[in-house]
């Protein structure tokens, strides 16, 4: 999937309520306006990239997005500034995403 996208990532969205994960479109608004088309709450939906090349390690998951940007809840970089969310995040990932 990476070699369809950007040959070393893959950029996803995770709804850390639902535990789902939408993966291989380009952008994340993309993946986010999916999910919000799910019902998904925005509030919920955090951006992520996955770099297979690094499965099993912490470099594995990057929490960096546009869609991270939200002061109105704290999150003032695009970053997930949070540690519970990264938390939850890995979590979601380590359950769906497999070698």
């Amino acid at each position: 999937m990476s070699g369809n996208m950007y040959g070393e990532l893959v950029k996803a969205v995770v709804d850390v309520e639902k535990k789902i994960l939408v993966v291989d479109a380009p952008m994340h608004a993309d993946q986010e306006r999916f999910l919000l088309e799910q019902n998904s709450k925005q509030e919920n939906l955090w951006g992520i990239n996955l770099y297979p090349e690094f499965f099993g390690e912490d470099d594995f998951i990057e929490y960096d997005s546009m869609i991270n940007l939200r002061p109105n809840q704290g999150n003032k970089t695009r970053s997930v500034d949070d540690d519970q969310i990264r938390t939850q995040i890995r979590e979601i990932i380590n359950e769906l995403v497999k070698d």
